[in-house]
């Protein structure tokens, strides 16, 4: 049985002390509409966040609880993580900043595993201040692909607009080395399942962008998309999933043809992130495709340069909560549909 709205509980890792994630997060939830659609459950220390509040107007309350069997719906709840003072230092790296913000992120994503979250929407990181001899993955998806069940795939999504990744964060010169037929397939059949069970289309339509200039032109400018991608895509393609592609990557979002497909999948990081980030207008979101829980992100850093002066834009962070509680709409939906038992028409006498 689904739960109602409000008792979906919306896990909040608070990100790099020092940069706007805590502002964001409590921006989010200054509209009380917000907490008739999910219970939020920030992982940090109350009285962090009441004294972050006062460098924007703000009205509301926060609730803090030292167990997650304490949550109340309809109130911010924050989780004591910990008890003692924290010097900010607003607009630096700090290691120490790191060092909450992986305590809070590990902390967030036990209680997502589980169950004691439904889902989980981190606040932006410092990927080289969280480093450490406990926490050696260079970002939060790593981390979540090694905690949670699946293959998890970045998925960048603003309404219909969903880009996802075949490599992500490697060195540009690493990118064909990368590129075999065992990824390619897994990636794109990681897109289609999420596509059918978080989005609820039946036949998604995927496009995959080609490696090299004009698709590679015929091997004069790289052999990659002719000996590694076309072939690969052919066989997915056989095996009846809408996959096509390669397509040559310079033209396709000018062009609005990205318009006639349900996922545009990129060879690798800048060529998806550009034109997505340029088309969003700031409000798409990082989820973290393929894996067994629900975990989105806005599309931001950590922006120390606007740390601190409360005038940090919270619509990216806001769309993640909200696109979290829409998957977990949709995968509740696909799960009970896919659990209903065929009806067969009697035979008639």
């Amino acid at each position: 049985m689904m739960k109602k709205a409000e008792n979906i509980i919306v896990g909040i890792s608070i990100g790099d002390l020092n940069g706007i994630g805590s502002e964001v997060v409590l921006k989010t939830f200054e509209d009380a509409r917000m907490l008739e659609l999910c219970t939020p459950v920030i992982f940090a220390n109350v009285k962090l966040l009441s004294f972050v509040k006062k460098s924007f107007p703000s009205a509301s309350l926060l609730h803090g609880i030292d167990k997650l069997d304490q949550i109340v719906a309809g109130k911010i709840n924050v989780l004591n993580l910990w008890k003692e003072g924290v010097d900010l230092n607003l607009g630096t790296n700090d290691p120490k900043a790191g060092e909450y913000a992986i305590k809070s992120f590990v902390a967030a994503t036990k209680a997502l595993k589980e169950g004691h979250v439904d889902v989980l929407v981190t606040a932006p990181i410092n990927k080289y201040n969280i480093q450490s001899e406990e926490f050696k993955f260079p970002g939060h998806t790593d981390y979540l692909d090694q905690e949670l069940e699946g293959n998890a795939l970045m998925l960048m999504v603003q309404d219909n607009l969903r880009v996802g990744l075949l490599t992500d964060h490697i060195p540009i010169n690493e990118v064909a080395s990368h590129l075999t037929e065992e990824l390619i397939i897994r990636k794109i059949q990681t897109v289609k399942q999420s596509l059918i069970q978080d989005f609820s289309i039946n036949k998604p339509k995927i496009a995959v962008l080609g490696l090299n200039p004009h698709c590679g032109d015929g091997g004069v400018i790289g052999k990659e998309d002719d000996t590694i991608l076309k072939p690969a895509l052919k066989k997915i393609f056989d095996k009846g999933t809408l996959v096509f592609g390669p397509f040559a990557a310079d033209g396709f979002f000018g062009s609005n043809q990205y318009e006639k497909f349900d996922a545009i999948i990129a060879t690798y990081h800048d060529q998806g992130l550009i034109p997505f980030k340029t088309l969003s207008f700031g409000k798409g979101v990082n989820y973290t495709a393929g894996l067994n829980k629900i975990r989105t992100s806005p599309d931001h850093g950590t922006a120390y340069d606007i740390a601190g002066k409360g005038i940090a834009d919270f619509n990216s962070f806001k769309e993640a909560v909200y696109l979290a509680i829409d998957i977990y709409h949709s995968r509740s939906q696909h799960t009970e549909i896919s659990a209903r038992p065929l009806k067969t028409k009697e035979k008639q006498l």
